[in-house]
């Protein structure tokens, strides 16, 4: 197999994972529902529980459960490459974590009330502030130790003035709200969320992937990508902006995700190699693999209460994070 059709092939096997763990995703619920009587009810315009059940719980989990994976798998991609650092994640370097702070001070304030665009509008605008921050401090050469301290200085800034929030709120019942949403869920979300944040992420997506030929030019190095013509300042603000859209839009409706952008490219790298133009559509696809299989995990796992998709990402990609400091250490060393 050439190095050529790899890409293709893989492409391939990830779609037929994103249908397999879709359907899953409708399928798999506290409730039961059989998912071929309830299809035919919406298409003979019946409205009954199965109709209600698919239509205003079970599809819009899913769609959401592809959007935020992609959105979350191509930022990841995308940062990597930017930064040439192959630790770079939405959720270890602060952007998903600033992101959940503009949209828990638009709850706080009470904006996202009456103004529903204002809960993805200060997500996007907390992911902005983060990725622009992350490049000024760590840079597009920083090394591992740098880029993970900027990530921890990011995080715990966001993480004080989201405590703060927190605390000064009068409303016990809005700190619940908040709490339970800053741990990452897809569950009792509607088609209003998915209309609401859709649009943002597709226009991450475009800005994103417009990056690619940037990208595989800066693995040459900066002044080799600029005698090719590359505009370096245009890649970044690419980069920068597309993830400020993706990933702001994505913590609005499912709160913090994290790991997906660490672990996707990961795994997929190994296909592409040194192409992290290539990597972005894979990553993206393989995110809404990940998300969609971690969303069916967490309602077949038997516990109380339905396990939050946020707790269960973050178990399994704390070891994978901590297996690639390790390995890149043992390779310096």
């Amino acid at each position: 197999m050439t190095t050529q059709t790899r890409p293709a092939l893989l492409v391939g096997v990830l779609v037929v994972l994103i249908i397999i763990f879709f359907a899953i995703s409708l399928v798999v619920g506290r409730a039961p529902l059989n998912v071929a009587d309830a299809i035919s009810s919406v298409l003979a315009g019946e409205v009954n529980v199965g109709s209600l059940v698919l239509l205003e719980l079970r599809l819009p989990r899913a769609i959401l459960g592809f959007i935020v994976g992609a959105s979350l798998g191509l930022s990841g991609a995308a940062m990597q490459g930017m930064l040439r650092n192959p630790l770079a994640e939405p959720g270890i370097v602060g952007v998903s974590g600033c992101a959940a702070l503009g949209a828990v001070i638009a709850f706080y304030s009470g904006l996202s009330a009456v103004f529903p665009l204002a809960l993805p509008i200060g997500g996007i605008a907390g992911a902005f502030v983060a990725v622009l921050l992350l490049y000024v401090m760590a840079g597009s050469r920083a090394s591992t130790l740098t880029l993970i301290l900027a990530g921890v200085a990011i995080n715990a800034f966001a993480g004080a003035l989201t405590a703060l929030a927190l605390n000064l709120s009068s409303n016990p019942y809005a700190v619940f709200e908040i709490v339970f949403w800053q741990m990452g869920s897809l569950a009792d979300r509607s088609l209003d969320h998915v209309t609401l944040s859709l649009p943002l992420m597709l226009v991450g997506w475009g800005l994103l992937l417009a990056s690619a030929r940037g990208l595989e030019a800066l693995t040459l190095g900066e002044e080799t990508a600029a005698s090719l013509g590359i505009n370096l300042a245009t890649t970044r603000g690419l980069v920068i902006v597309g993830t400020a859209f993706a990933v702001g839009g994505s913590v609005a409706v499912s709160g913090v995700i994290g790991f997906v952008g660490l672990v996707v490219p990961h795994l997929l790298r190994p296909f592409v190699g040194h192409h992290p133009g290539k990597l972005l559509y894979l990553s993206m696809l393989g995110g809404g693999v990940l998300v969609l299989a971690a969303d069916a995990a967490v309602r077949l796992i038997p516990t109380g209460a339905e396990l939050k998709l946020g707790v269960l990402t973050a178990t399994i990609g704390a070891p994978f994070f901590l297996l690639l400091v390790h390995r890149m250490r043992r390779d310096i060393t």
